[in-house]
C-alpha cells in the first residue's frame, strides 16, 4: 500500500510539472459568476468539469438578508430548544492527538445560546448549532420563510430536489477541520464572510489520512473537558493536517500540495463540487446563511441529501447535502 500511495504522489505531482494546475483545476483563484446561472449552463461549466465558483447577485430576494440578527432570532424562535454542539477549542469532529474527537450535544433554546455568543453569560468551550436532521424544518420552522428550500438553478441542474433542511448557529472560534464530501454544495452568506481552504481531488496524495479512535468530549465537573472513548465504534478515517499551521516536518508531502484560499461574502454563494477538499471559518459577528449540497450517488446507505441552514450571531448558513454519515462529521 505504501508503494501506491508514493507512486500515487508521483503521479500527481508529474501532473503538476507536465500540465498547469489551471489545465487541470483553475488558476490560484476561485472564478466569479454574476447573477443566477442558467442551468444548463452551470452543469456544462462547473458541475461536468468539477470546478468550484462563487456567484455573485443570486441571494438578493431572500427576506433571510435584512431579517436574520440576534433581535429578530430572540423574537421568532427564542424559546424553540435545539441541539448544540460544545468543544473546548472550536474544532467539533477533528483529529485531536490519537482521537477523532466529537463535541459534547447539550439541548438549549436559540435565546440561551445567544446569551453565551453575545457575552452576555459566560460559560466555558465554543458552542455551535450543527445538528444535520432537517432541525430548520422539524424544530425551526418559523424561519422557513426567510430563506429558499432549494437553490432553484442548481436543483434543475442537478433533476433533484433537497428533502431536509439544517440550521446552524455558532461563534467565530468555531471551525470545520479539512475533509471532503461525496456531494455537491452551495454556500449562501448573508452576511460577514466565510473563509475557505481548497483543495481539489488531485491533491488527495499529499494530504496524510489516519485511522483514529472515535471519542466525544464531556465537561467535568472542574470545568475541562475530557475526550471520552467511544469504545463500541469503528476508527475514523480523518486528515490530521491543519492547513492553517501545517506540520510540514511530520507531513513533507503537503509541501506539494497547492491549496485554493476565497473569501464567500454577504450575498455571495460558493459552489463548491464534491470531493474537493475543504477547510472552513468565518469572521467575527458573521451572519450567513449558506448553501445546499446535492448527492449524486444512488446507495441506499449515503445517498439522504439533505439542506443545511447554518446561522450564528458569528455565522448563520442553510446548505443542502448528501450523506448524512459523511456531514454528521462536518
Amino acid at each position: 500500500m505504501d508503494a501506491v500511495e508514493e507512486r500515487l504522489a508521483d503521479f500527481s505531482l508529474e501532473a503538476h510539472v507536465k500540465i498547469s494546475f489551471s489545465d487541470l483545476y483553475l488558476s490560484q483563484s476561485v472564478p466569479h459568476v454574476d447573477g443566477p446561472p442558467d442551468p444548463l449552463t452551470f452543469y456544462r461549466d462547473w458541475i461536468g468539469t468539477n470546478k468550484p465558483c462563487i456567484i455573485r447577485n443570486a441571494l438578493n430576494h431572500w427576506p433571510a438578508l435584512s431579517r436574520w440578527t440576534p433581535t429578530y432570532l430572540r423574537e421568532k424562535v427564542g424559546s424553540k430548544v435545539i441541539s448544540v454542539a460544545v468543544t473546548p477549542d472550536g474544532y467539533a469532529d477533528a483529529v485531536r492527538g490519537d482521537r477523532f474527537v466529537m463535541p459534547e450535544e447539550r439541548h438549549m433554546t436559540v435565546s440561551s445560546v445567544l446569551d453565551v455568543l453575545e457575552g452576555k453569560v459566560k460559560r466555558r468551550g465554543v458552542f455551535y448549532v450543527q445538528k444535520q436532521c432537517s432541525n430548520l424544518l422539524d424544530e425551526l420552522p418559523e424561519l422557513t420563510g426567510d430563506v429558499e428550500a432549494h437553490v432553484p438553478w442548481m436543483s434543475t441542474a442537478l433533476g433533484k430536489l433537497p428533502d431536509a433542511v439544517n440550521f446552524w448557529l455558532g461563534e467565530a472560534d468555531a471551525v470545520t477541520s479539512l475533509h471532503k464530501d461525496p456531494y455537491e454544495n452551495v454556500y449562501c452568506v448573508v452576511s460577514g464572510q466565510k473563509n475557505f481552504i481548497l483543495l481539489p481531488p488531485t491533491e488527495r496524495p499529499f494530504l496524510p489520512y489516519g485511522l483514529y479512535q472515535p471519542a466525544v468530549y464531556r465537561q467535568q465537573d472542574d470545568g475541562d473537558f475530557a475526550a471520552v472513548d467511544q469504545t463500541d465504534c469503528e476508527k475514523v478515517p480523518w486528515i490530521p493536517l491543519d492547513p492553517l499551521d501545517p506540520d510540514l516536518k511530520r507531513y513533507p508531502m503537503y509541501r506539494r500540495a497547492r491549496p485554493l484560499h476565497c473569501s464567500v461574502k454577504a450575498g455571495e454563494i460558493l459552489y463548491l463540487p464534491s470531493l474537493w477538499f475543504h477547510h472552513v471559518r468565518q469572521t467575527h459577528g458573521c451572519m450567513s446563511t449558506s448553501g445546499t449540497t446535492w448527492t449524486l450517488t444512488s446507495s441506499t446507505t449515503t445517498s439522504s441529501w439533505w439542506t443545511r441552514c447554518r446561522s450564528s450571531y458569528h455565522h448563520l448558513h442553510v446548505r443542502q447535502t448528501g450523506s448524512e454519515q459523511e456531514a454528521n462529521r462536518k
